[in-house]
C-alpha cells in the first residue's frame, strides 16, 4: 500500500511539474509576441491650416486620455497655414531645375517641441499625425509628394531614433475634385492614400465628409478647403480613434 501511495504522489508531482512548465512556456511566449509598451505615448500633429484648426482638446486628447489615461500620453501639436511640405521635409527637391527650394524651418520647429516634451521620458509607442497637402496641390507639385512624405516620415523616425512609428494621414478632402483651383488635388489624394496603405503601421483618414456645415466663425459652407466646426471635433475623433487601435496592435 505504501508503494502504491508513493508511486500515486510520485506521478501527482511530476505531472503538476509539467503543467507548471507549460505555464511558463506560454508565459514567456505570449511576452514575446506582445510588443514592449512601458513608458508614454507619444503622439505628434502636424501640418498647415486643417491641423491648424484641429484643436486637441475638443475630441483628440479626451479620446486618447480616455483610453490611456493622461499621464500616460505625451501630445506634442506645431502646424502652420497654407504650407508646402517643403518647409518639413530637409530633403525636397522639385522635379526639375532647383526651385523651389526646401526650407525646413517648420519640421525645426515641431522637433524642437517634440525633443523638449520628450526629455526624461521613457517612450512605449509614437504616432504621427500628419494632415497637409493643400498648397503643393495648388503649385502642382504632387509628382514629388510621395518621395517628400515617406521622406518626412523616414526623417522624423530618424530623428527620434525609432524605426517602429505609427503614421496616420489625413487625406484631402473633396474640395476641389475636379483639380480646378488646385491642379493636383486628386494627386495627392491618391498619394496619400498609397503611402497609407504601403505599411501595416500605416493608416489614412478619411475627411470628405467633414467640410460641410457651419464654420467656426459661423458661416454656412459646402465642400470648403477648410472643415467645418463640428467636422474638426470629428477629425480629432478618428485621428484618435486610428492612434489607438495603431498602439494597441
Amino acid at each position: 500500500m505504501k508503494n502504491t501511495f508513493q508511486r500515486i504522489s510520485s506521478d501527482c508531482y511530476k505531472m503538476k511539474s509539467q503543467h507548471t512548465i507549460i505555464a511558463v512556456l506560454f508565459t514567456i511566449l505570449l511576452s514575446s509576441c506582445s510588443p514592449d509598451k512601458e513608458g508614454k505615448h507619444l503622439l505628434i500633429l502636424s501640418g498647415q491650416s486643417n491641423m491648424v484648426g484641429l484643436l486637441p482638446e475638443e475630441s483628440f486628447i479626451p479620446t486618447i486620455e480616455a483610453q490611456f489615461g493622461a499621464d500616460a500620453v505625451i501630445i506634442v501639436k506645431d502646424a502652420h497655414g497654407g504650407q508646402p511640405i517643403r518647409r518639413w521635409y530637409r530633403d525636397w527637391k522639385p522635379l526639375q531645375g532647383n526651385e523651389p527650394k526646401a526650407q525646413p524651418d517648420l519640421y525645426d520647429s515641431l522637433w524642437t517641441k517634440t525633443n523638449t516634451a520628450i526629455q526624461k521620458e521613457k517612450i512605449a509607442t509614437v504616432t504621427f499625425i500628419w494632415m497637409q497637402g493643400e498648397r503643393d496641390a495648388r503649385e502642382e507639385l504632387g509628382n514629388v509628394y510621395e518621395k517628400s512624405l515617406i521622406g518626412l516620415y523616414n526623417q522624423l523616425s530618424a530623428d527620434l531614433k525609432r524605426y517602429d512609428l505609427s503614421f496616420i494621414i489625413g487625406r484631402l478632402s473633396d474640395f476641389d475634385m475636379q483639380n480646378e483651383k488646385y491642379p493636383h488635388w486628386t494627386l495627392i489624394r491618391d498619394i496619400q492614400v498609397r503611402v497609407a496603405e504601403s505599411d501595416s503601421r500605416f493608416e489614412w483618414i478619411n475627411t470628405d465628409d467633414l467640410n460641410d456645415g457651419y464654420n467656426r466663425k459661423g458661416q454656412k459652407i459646402n465642400n470648403d478647403l477648410h472643415m467645418s466646426e463640428a467636422g474638426y471635433v470629428e477629425m480629432g475623433e478618428r485621428f484618435a480613434e486610428e492612434a489607438i487601435r495603431l498602439i494597441n496592435d
